[in-house]
């Protein structure tokens, strides 16, 4: 049932309902550890009821169970729309054990009955070969936020509550967890929360004072350190201490009170009177022993309130009972002939507190976000498409089109809120300055005009932080919560988030399996100043190992599009920006480019992945002698060089040009069903001829895609860590992925190759010539600079 707001939610008997429920909140959480069977210890307990190996966490459970049982109590006397983030990591538990106890998870997992049979088998399967992870994890009703690697809670929250109103994120955050970077970082999330069109995010660090075997940094502060840190940081701290229940039910009760009539105030205010001052949001201080309720010492040696009750405090299990007395202490200290009856099932009278249907977090929409999706109304791409009827002879910067392009997308959704670019301070450097003319940053802070530009408490865009896991994070909240948008970044530092990705990936496989999720937005991820254009940032921005990185993920979730121009970049976004359930990385330019592709083609090679380019082959009457392919904006313009060269210097020569944008259609369809057959392989790569690739990233990937194929004979000319800071062009060069290298390398693959010194020499000469010249001007050659493609005669 939901109570009303007339009802005494301070009262001692509720109070008492309350702490009942929190008994069996950690009663089944312990349960979950160490039992197999006996659930309710009804019979004696034996070897057999035991786990022959427990693993798990009991540290920071009964501390978020307190939580967990405090934010039910103000959901149901506000009617809130709340959901929970466990971002102590390896806690997996609490969201089991409270999802179990409101029913909710007997919803999802009828199997997983309200009963003594169920209670069995929600204890068997937990930390257990063919059960549930010992984390948060996409099994768990009520989850969007994968608990394996700390750091991201906060930013997840925010992006979810970014325009969602009415919601209320409720981000619980481990002292140990409030040391890493990403969550440091984090805590400057409220510059961009718009108290009228965003919802709220209540942090709440659970301070217990230790990780795995060490103290944390903030618990040896004093208050007021903690005090003066978070008002620093813009936030109201407000504090429960203790670990008496008894003296911290009521104080718990009176101040998440205050700060959720807090929250209603702030929003109260701007929404009624528009004011977009930043507010100073509340935020909770929440300090308990480490493992709080259970056992307090072991031999001596203190296990509450210090790192050893970090993961299983008791050494017992089925091949070792000479504990289990001690286990049944703990167990029974939770009385729990008082919390559930004789069928196993939580008592009607502690059970009348909790909130019903939505109410629930582990039932809140958003956490199953793929039925509230709307999609993106989107433009045709093709009126944004350059006139590329004669390749090779427009220069244009393909994230400037892309950007008219998006603008119009922000328009079309404005009434939804369905849509939001993040990014690291990079959106007018990514050259998407076209978006600002209909929205703006979104920016809670002070405004200094005219020194600032395109700031606003509102905006479509969220990139005035310098962070790339803050960003990352944002939208990662964002589409877990069902709305759309992509993440830019300069390429080498998405190497800084990798990991986060590693994890969102994770979740999409993980969260595939479960029938009862739907299908979430893909995360677009948008790589920009790329290895091949880092030229006067120097060696420390080229790095294309995203590439690998991704590549080595499962096939169904990954997609890496390498679009060489503009067009082709326009088809791509116009694939992703509706997709569903993969991580899309898209490398693209920035920088002025010679174009290419018409829009029929474009869509064409991103539908097909690959395309044997007939304007650019001169092999149209029977089999190529070499193949030439590209992967990348200045791969193909390398390409397309060379082969202008080789047919000057050898207008006999049969050449096949391939261009790839859709990379990972390469693989083989034994790993990838997306990927090509050996018989389609071949028709575009043949079976022996040489092929001379030009790629974007690390080589080995190439090599990896031809290592199961019949053709051998290839070439690979991509990054080879050869960085500085120089000319665009000599980066190819230091790379041996120019046009002068590659016509050399085509040649050397040629069976008459002895015959053709005289065009080697002239290449070297060339590239020499490129050395001297650079070193003296400061500029390319001209004749590099000014090269356009001419048509093959």
């Amino acid at each position: 049932m939901v109570l009303s707001r007339e009802c005494d939610y301070s009262s001692k008997v509720y109070l008492e309902k309350l702490n009942a429920y929190w008994r069996a909140t950690n009663y089944i959480s312990v349960g979950q550890l160490y039992l197999k069977d006996n659930p309710l210890l009804k019979e004696p307990i034996k070897d057999a009821d035991l786990k022959i190996k427990p693993i798990g966490h009991w540290g920071t459970i009964p501390g978020q169970n307190f939580i967990y049982a405090h934010l039910n109590r103000v959901i149901t006397k506000y009617d809130l729309n709340m959901f929970y983030i466990e971002g102590p990591g390896h806690g997996g538990q609490v969201m089991v054990s409270n999802s179990y106890l409101d029913g909710s998870y007997t919803e999802i997992y009828p199997e997983i009955t309200q009963d003594i049979t169920g209670m069995k088998k929600l204890f068997k399967q937990f930390s257990f070969p063919g059960g549930i992870a010992s984390h948060a994890a996409p099994e768990t009703p009520g989850s969007i936020h994968e608990g394996g690697e700390l750091g991201y809670s906060l930013s997840h929250g925010v992006g979810a509550i970014l325009d969602n109103p009415d919601l209320i994120s409720a981000v619980v955050i481990g002292d140990g967890e409030a040391e890493t970077g990403p969550l440091a970082t984090s805590w400057f999330s409220n510059r961009f929360i718009n108290p009228v069109t965003d919802g709220a995010v209540l942090p709440i660090l659970h301070m217990n004072g230790f990780k795995i075997s060490n103290p944390t940094i903030l618990s040896r502060q004093s208050k007021e350190e903690i005090t003066a840190y978070f008002k620093g940081m813009g936030w109201q701290p407000f504090f429960i201490e203790g670990e008496n229940p008894d003296l911290m039910h009521p104080e718990m009760a009176k101040v998440l009170d205050t700060i959720v009539e807090r929250i209603e105030e702030i929003q109260k205010n701007a929404r009624e009177n528009n004011d977009l001052t930043r507010p100073v949001w509340p935020m909770l201080v929440f300090r308990s022993p480490k493992g709080w309720t259970g056992p307090e010492q072991w031999e001596g040696i203190p296990i509450k309130n210090s790192f050893r009750a970090h993961q299983v405090p008791i050494p017992v299990d089925q091949k070792n009972m000479k504990y289990a007395p001690a286990l049944l202490e703990w167990l029974n200290s939770y009385r729990p002939e008082e919390l559930f009856d004789d069928n196993g099932r939580l008592k009607a009278e502690i059970a009348e507190i909790l909130p019903s249907g939505d109410s629930r977090m582990a039932m809140n929409p958003v956490t199953n976000a793929g039925n509230l999706i709307k999609d993106l109304h989107l433009p045709d791409y093709r009126n944004f498409a350059l006139d590329n009827s004669v390749p090779g002879q427009v220069f244009a910067q393909d994230m400037s089109v892309l950007g008219k392009f998006l603008k119009e997308v922000i328009s079309l959704n404005e009434g939804n809120r369905n849509f939001r670019i993040f990014g690291p301070d990079e959106t007018m450097s990514n050259r998407l300055g076209s978006i600002f003319e209909v929205t703006k940053r979104q920016w809670l802070d002070q405004i200094m005009e005219p020194n600032d530009e395109f700031l606003s408490s509102y905006g479509r865009v969220i990139d005035s932080q310098l962070s790339e896991h803050q960003a990352e994070g944002f939208l990662e909240g964002y589409v877990l919560t069902g709305r759309h948008g992509f993440f830019a970044s300069y390429e080498a530092f998405l190497r800084v988030v990798d990991s986060m990705i590693t994890q969102h990936f994770k979740w999409l496989r993980k969260a595939t399996d479960q029938s009862w999720r739907a299908d979430i937005p893909s995360l677009n991820v948008v790589a920009t100043s790329t290895v091949f254009q880092q030229d006067h940032n120097g060696y420390s921005h080229q790095d294309p190992g995203i590439l690998g990185h991704l590549a080595d993920k499962k096939s169904e979730f990954v997609r890496e599009y390498l679009p060489a121009d503009a067009n082709s970049l326009l088809a791509v976004f116009d694939t992703v920006l509706n997709d569903r359930q993969k991580i899309n990385l898209i490398v693209t330019s920035k920088q002025p480019r010679l174009q290419w592709f018409s829009a029929d083609e474009a869509q064409e090679l991103v539908g097909k992945g690959l395309e044997i380019i007939d304007w650019a082959s001169t092999d149209q009457v029977g089999e190529p002698d070499v193949i030439i392919a590209s992967a990348g904006t200045e791969p193909t313009i390398e390409s397309l060089a060379a082969i202008s060269i080789l047919h000057e210097k050898l207008p006999e020569l049969k050449i096949r040009y391939i261009n790839v944008v859709d990379l990972l259609k390469l693989r083989s369809r034994k790993q990838d069903p997306r990927g090509l057959s050996d018989e389609e392989f071949d028709q575009f790569f043949t079976k022996d001829k040489p092929v001379i690739f030009a790629f974007h990233g690390y080589e080995g990937l190439i090599r990896d895609f031809f290592f199961e194929r019949h053709n051998h004979n290839l070439h690979v000319h991509g990054y080879r860590e050869n960085g500085d800071i120089t000319t665009p062009f000599d980066m190819r060069v230091l790379n041996q992925m120019d046009r002068f290298n590659l016509t050399k390398e085509t040649i050397l693959s040629l069976p008459d190759a002895d015959e053709h010194k005289t065009i080697l020499d002239e290449m070297d000469a060339i590239l020499k010539k490129h050395h001297q010249y650079i070193r003296e001007e400061g500029n390319d050659l001209p004749e590099i600079e000014n090269w356009v493609w001419k048509p093959l005669k």
